[in-house]
């Protein structure tokens, strides 16, 4: 027995075997790293370079290897040409056993027959990896850990006819001796290949071989350039260049290319210099494939599409068939590139999936990568080995017959793969249980309960018998007929009705109908959106059939009632079904509802604006939604054979993925519906209508698919709790009713599993602590994932979510918020929050809630800042508050003071002009300021600056800025949001730091530096030194009266910076450091910002000199992006106790002004969410016992950052979501430590730091101290007093003192000429002074 990573069992000897083999694979990648390129000339072999090798040769030189090296070497071949040579591989490795296998690799040369460095180049390495084995440790590790296949030459019949020398290549050598391009002819994703096979017995051959092993890397080596390439090859427009088609993989794709390219001296240049395109760049020597040309029918994404294997293409040469005297040269070139490349086999995560009992792998289960649309399959011995770049992934296995497994932030680093073990428990060994659930049970619903063997199950349960196609009247009558039937379990309702008056009909299956019941979650199916998309409406009235004929016999389906409120809706277009044809498989008529209108583009979008009106069959169903807590939800259409997640649609309107927060969950869901369905699971729906068409598992994300803005699925998950996809389940939209037996058979065990997921994850209650009651819309929020869900009437919440280990916080108005961590396994997890409400003695250490100003007032502001904190609640301000701006030109420095003035002239009730000082040249650097009352302060207001025109190259934050106060200015009085947002915040703007640098940038200038210094040439935001008085003198004139009028005068609460270059936010700091205090805020602000961006919060700026940049998030530490010295940012948050980011609008630093309109649409809800941030946080007053505020108290947050309050005693401080530690310093009162709670979507949490008198001095009770002083005092005046008493009877005795002096003067000698030694006029020389001196006096003094 063994114990595997993260607590996994690891039964048996298999698992034994599994770990040798893991510790040798992970010790023999980090030797191969450490020895790097030095082994590479260290094994001992004599390989001769100076000649090509014909076919015969070739033969004859592999066969002689093999023959010698027998041992580790082997040699076979995989098929014949056209013309019968063999296609000889060379299998290289050490002798092992056979299981676990080995990671494997394979190498092919000379697909093209005139690209002949490759072939050679290969058969060299093959005589250094066999020769060198037992020579060089590199190779000897490299050799003990892999399987390694070369394949030298994929095009012997082209090569023969090929001639040394010519560089450009010819046809008829370039391809097979059918006159067909190899790599042309394989099966594409996008595109059919009119190929027969009988034409590439090449390609037949190698298709086989793919799908027969599991290789995990491949490279296939060309000529012609010197580039490493990388899928996609083609994309579905198959544009002829400059489109990068995306693999899920790309990360993992550019780090294999860039593996290669970095150690060829030549290709990492990036600037091969071939003859036919001298001027051609490759940035890092890498490109993706379809965006250099497209390759429609290429080898590499079969690899990767079909055999899971990541190819990648490897162009060595620009010259095809260079003379021989250059091999030498082009072998030392690869060398190290190629053995890098095969090191790299190891990298990712591996493992094994076990059999939990038995301690078997089990082969064919599938590995799923959430958010990487790319699935692997394990090995017969239920090994599985998994390519990924250093990052932190959830990780999911899947099995026929067992349950799903999930491990949550599984980490990867560079180098050997991160080991990790899944075991899968069999479904077999679950068994039904029929429970009987009571208010507020905690029975366990058993989600995985039921055989998947479908002739078991039919033998046990009564099947469906009315298979033909029901119109609106036969529906009514059978609707009516089983709650007629079965009155005890449903209930036939209707929510609205259609266009046409048609009842939008409703059968409620539940042991309680009509009630909802507490704990008990509540799930729909939605059939027939389309009218003429007819099989989901017959399965869901087969499904009513067979639930209600089944309850109280089989277990399962007594289970799934018993414990769910289960809501079906047959139809909800029935008016578009009456208007459809039975057999039309591909049409529109019917699809549409009466009004001719998509229902399911009907609905409110998050990134568009649904202008057609809204139709009643989707306020009906808006409405149901808003009534009933739906936990899950399924719309079943037809036209494909797919599930398709959320979100359906993308703020570009692009065929991409769009994430939602919760995309693992949706994966999970969709994919408990698609593995129980064959044909959906194989991926290939529609072969005749949509040949191309593949869904890996039968699942998709619904942008990635295609864009649907305005669809229920969407709208489902953003407006309500409920977790909705879209399943199409058939090709044929409206089938012959023959085939409907068919559609049930194949979709009854997927509608029924999937019912079953509303059991997942979290449930519970949140509970009054004072009442014990349940309260209504509290929020329930898990920590990363940005979707929150509320509770019911009564106080019960669910929250689907995968396995795993969650911090799952709780928070209603008027309660103190509590966090748990939380353990989710398969089933729903119990968990119960009971919340105290907020005291109003602050002494009770809870939060003291405040309000400035009355109640209403307060109120009516934190419900503004609550809604639009909501998901679309900032993108429904910006409809309801259209302003047509027409931004169509810059503004340069006159335009700009022009128009500033312009603003403060027509609204001079909200705005204030004032000028911060000038620049080099005179110019003003102008402020302006926006309140309800500009000028005035407002010390419990927060205050929020926006600056743009640091460099002054890049103005489109100078027009934003401008844009932006005109839009608050216009709408103050007339927009409600608006209006409050402006009468609680003091906005400053600065729209130009650097408005001399603006004067000489030009426009259309994406990467021009003109403009981007001052006029002394200094980068502004490299100036910002310090605070000091000397470091204020050396600093330019604009950046010193930024910091003296603005930074360190004004107690800004947020700052936020914008500039250009590329497509992100940068958070603080821009300096290296080791650690960032509260970089969680700073972070989570940022993220704020590009997440509210349309496309920041992708990730992928693709800025032409950085196309393949990846910033996670669209965020990043400004040190880890471009670091540098003495920025603002960093200044603002050090000196002036202010975050700030910074903002990168865009690649271009000066844009077309064409394209200004399109940039402020992108921005304008990220600057506004700005405006709703500041207004969050923390915020409140230190004062003592008496209510008396303490001004310049330190307000310390988590035991870091530091931030003082205000004359007047008050802090706003912007936090992170979550709990927070705050303590309270002020010089000569108590420590004061609380811990309050931020919402995400809240208002700031208020609340007094009252501080008492420190009652102790120098660590004593102050009274003893007070007493001791007191006593050493009077103990000092009493010896003042009697030394004045001495000194004064001496001296009224002058003449007699100085009589003893003298006549004592051996006694006091030695005591005076010490002291005198100490000053010239010592005390005792005055004291003993004589009026009338004399010399023997003066002898003396």
């Amino acid at each position: 027995w063994g114990a595997g990573p993260r607590g996994l069992s690891v039964p048996g000897a298999l698992a034994l075997r599994a770990m040798a083999m893991a510790g040798a694979a992970m010790l023999a990648v980090c030797a191969l790293a450490v020895c790097g390129a030095a082994g590479a000339g260290e094994s001992g072999t004599d390989i001769d370079t100076s000649r090509y090798y014909n076919y015969e040769e070739m033969t004859v030189l592999l066969r002689g290897l093999a023959e010698a090296h027998s041992a580790h070497a082997r040699l076979f071949s995989i098929g014949r040409s056209v013309e019968n040579r063999s296609l000889w591989v060379l299998e290289i490795s050490a002798p092992s056993p056979a299981s676990p296998p080995r990671p494997q690799l394979k190498l092919v040369g000379n697909m093209h027959g005139d690209e002949t460095v490759s072939r050679q180049v290969l058969l060299y390495l093959a005589q250094y990896l066999v020769q060198g084995y037992g020579r060089d440790p590199r190779l000897g590790r490299l050799l003990n850990t892999t399987r390694i296949y070369l394949l030298p030459s994929f095009n012997p019949d082209g090569f023969e006819r090929a001639v040394e020398g010519d560089c450009s290549g010819s046809a008829a050598a370039r391809r097979n001796a059918r006159n067909k391009d190899l790599n042309r002819s394989f099966p594409d994703q996008y595109s059919a290949q009119a190929v027969e096979e009988a034409d590439v017995p090449e390609v037949v051959a190698m298709e086989r071989w793919i799908k027969e092993n599991k290789f995990l890397i491949s490279a296939n080596l060309h000529g012609g350039s010197v580039v490493a390439s990388y899928p996609y090859d083609d994309s579905r427009n198959h544009e002829s260049n400059g489109y990068y088609s995306k693999a899920p993989d790309d990360e993992v794709f550019k780090y294999l290319a860039k593996t290669y390219a970095s150690k060829h001296p030549i290709m990492k240049m990036g600037k091969p210099g071939c003859a036919d395109s001298p001027e051609e760049t490759f940035p890092d020597g890498i490109t993706n494939g379809a965006k250099w040309y497209d390759v429609p029918g290429g080898m590499q994404d079969y690899n990767y599409l079909y055999g899971h294997c990541f190819e990648i293409t490897l162009e060595l040469s620009c010259c095809k068939y260079p003379p021989a005297s250059a091999l030498n040269e082009e072998w030392k070139n690869n060398l190290e590139s190629l053995l890098s490349f095969m090191e790299q086999v190891h990298i990712g995560v591996a493992g094994f999936v076990l059999d939990a009992v038995l301690g078997s792998g089990i082969s064919d289960a599938s590995v799923v990568v959430a958010g990487i649309d790319h699935n692997i399959t394990t090995g017969s011995f239920g090994d599985f080995h998994r390519l990924l770049v250093p990052g932190i992934y959830n990780i999911t296995t899947v099995a026929q017959g067992y349950m799903p497994s999930t491990v949550l932030d599984v980490e990867v680093l560079e180098g050997p793969a991160t080991q990790l073990n899944f075991t899968l428990q069999s479904l077999d060994n679950h068994t039904i249980e029929t429970v009987n659930p009571t208010m507020a049970s905690s029975t366990e619903f058993k989600m995985h309960n039921v055989s998947e063997m479908e002739d078991v199950q039919q033998s046990n349960t009564i099947e469906p018998e009315n298979f033909r196609h029901h119109n609106y009247i036969d529906m009514e009558i059978l609707l009516r007929k089983y709650a007629t039937e079965y009155p005890a379990i449903t209930r036939s309702y209707s929510i609205g009705k259609s266009v046409e008056e048609r009842n939008l009909y409703v059968m409620e299956i539940s042991d309680n109908p009509g009630v909802h019941e507490m704990g008990e979650p509540e799930f729909k199916y939605i059939g027939n959106m389309h009218g003429n998309e007819v099989v989901g409406r017959e399965l869901l009235l087969n499904l009513i059939e067979y639930l209600c004929s089944n309850y109280g016999t089989d277990p399962e389906v007594t289970s799934l009632v018993n414990n769910t409120r289960i809501h079906i809706m047959p139809s909800m277009n029935p008016d578009g079904y009456e208007r459809s044809t039975e057999g039309d498989m591909d049409g529109v008529v019917g699809r549409n509802n009466s009004n001719n209108y998509d229902l399911n583009r009907n609905f409110p979008d998050q990134f568009f604006q649904i202008i057609d009106p809204r139709q009643p069959e989707t306020l009906a169903m808006m409405d149901w939604l808003n009534r009933i807590p739906f936990v899950l939800s399924a719309n079943l259409h037809g036209g494909s054979l797919v599930v398709n997640y959320p979100y359906d649609d993308d703020p570009d309107g692009a065929e991409m993925y769009s994430r939602s927060p919760d995309d693992a969950v949706f994966c999970q869901l969709a994919l408990s519906f698609a593995k129980e369905n064959g044909p959906m699971f194989e991926g290939h729906p529609c072969k005749k209508i949509y040949p191309d068409e593949y869904f890996p598992q039968g699942i998709t994300n619904g942008a990635k698919w295609y864009n649907v803005p305005g669809g229920m699925q969407d709208w489902n998950y953003l407006h309500t709790n409920c977790f909705e996809v879209t399943i199409e389940l058939g090709c044929f939209k409206f089938p012959y009713a023959s085939d409907l037996p068919k559609y049930w058979k194949q979709n009854k065990r997927s509608l029924l599993q999937f019912m079953k997921q509303v059991h997942r994850g979290v449930k519970g209650y949140i509970i009054d602590a004072t009442n014990g009651k349940g309260i209504f819309n509290a929020t329930i929020t898990v920590a990363e994932v940005n979707h929150p869900v509320r509770s019911a009437k009564d106080g019960d919440y669910w929250r689907l979510l995968l396995p795993g280990v969650y911090k799952i916080t709780t928070s209603a108005r008027g309660y103190t918020p509590k966090t748990r961590s939380v353990t989710v396994v398969e089933e729903a997890v119990e968990v119960n929050f009971t919340l105290a409400r907020v005291a109003n003695n602050h002494d009770s250490g809870l939060d003291q809630v405040l309000t400035e100003s009355s109640a209403d007032p307060g109120q009516e502001f934190e419900k503004l800042i609550k809604s639009l904190s909501s998901e679309n609640g900032l993108q429904d301000l910006i409809l309801s508050a259209r302003v047509d701006l027409n931004l169509y030109r810059y503004h340069d420095y006159k335009d700009l003071s022009e128009a500033l003035r312009g603003l403060h002239s027509n609204y001079p009730a909200i705005t204030k002009l004032t000028s911060l000082g000038q620049s080099v040249e005179v110019r003003h650097i102008w402020a302006l300021e926006i309140s309800d009352r500009p000028g005035r302060k407002e010390v419990a207001e927060p205050q929020i600056k926006f600056i743009a025109g640091v460099h002054g190259n890049a103005p489109v934050g100078t027009e934003l800025l401008l844009a932006f106060a005109e839009f608050l200015c216009i709408l103050f009085g007339k927009n409600q949001a608006v209006t409050k947002l402006i009468e609680e915040t003091k906005i400053v703007i600065v729209p130009s730091v650097n408005p001399d640098g603006r004067e000489i940038a030009q426009e259309g200038q994406c990467t021009s530096k003109v403009g981007q210094t001052n006029v002394h040439g200094k980068d502004l935001d490299t100036d910002f030194t310090g605070n000091s008085s000397e470091q204020l003198a050396e600093m330019q004139p604009e950046t010193r009266d930024i910091v003296k009028n603005l930074i360190l005068k004004q107690g800004f609460t947020l700052s936020v910076v914008l500039d250009g270059g590329s497509l992100l936010t940068t958070y603080p700091y821009d300096k290296p450091v080791q650690t960032v205090e509260n970089e969680e805020t700073l972070k989570y602000l940022a993220n704020v910002y590009s997440n509210n961006h349309p496309k920041m919060h992708l990730g992928h700026p693709g800025c032409p000199n950085n196309t393949d940049e990846s910033i996670p998030g669209g965020v990043v530490r400004g040190a880890q992006w471009h670091g540098h010295m003495h920025s603002m940012k960093d200044f603002s948050v050090t000196y002036g106790h202010c975050p700030e980011i910074t903002v990168y609008t865009g690649c271009c630093t000066f844009p077309l002004a064409k394209e200004l309109g399109t940039i402020w649409h992108d921005n304008q809800r990220s600057l506004l969410s700005m405006l709703v941030e500041v207004h969050k946080g923390l915020r409140g007053k230190v004062t003592d016992h008496d209510g008396k505020p303490i001004p310049r108290a330190n307000i310390i947050l988590n035991e870091g950052v530091r931030v003082p309050t205000s004359d007047a005693g008050y802090f706003h401080i912007l936090l992170a979501p979550g709990p927070h530690d705050v303590d309270a310093l002020a010089e000569g009162y108590q420590h004061q430590r609380k811990q309050v709670f931020v919402s995400p979507y809240e208002a700031a949490t208020t609340l007094v730091m009252v501080v008492e008198l420190d009652n102790k001095l120098f660590g004593l009770p102050r009274e003893l101290v007070v007493t001791a002083t007191g006593a050493a005092l009077s103990a000092v005046i009493v010896t003042a007093c009697i030394v004045w008493c001495v000194c004064s009877f001496k001296s009224s005795h002058q003449k007699d003192g100085f009589h003893r002096l003298r006549q004592h003067r051996d006694d006091y000698e030695d005591e005076i000429r010490m002291m005198s030694m100490g000053s010239k006029k010592s005390l005792l020389s005055n004291e003993f002074q004589d009026e009338t001196e004399s010399d023997e006096d003066t002898l003396h003094q």
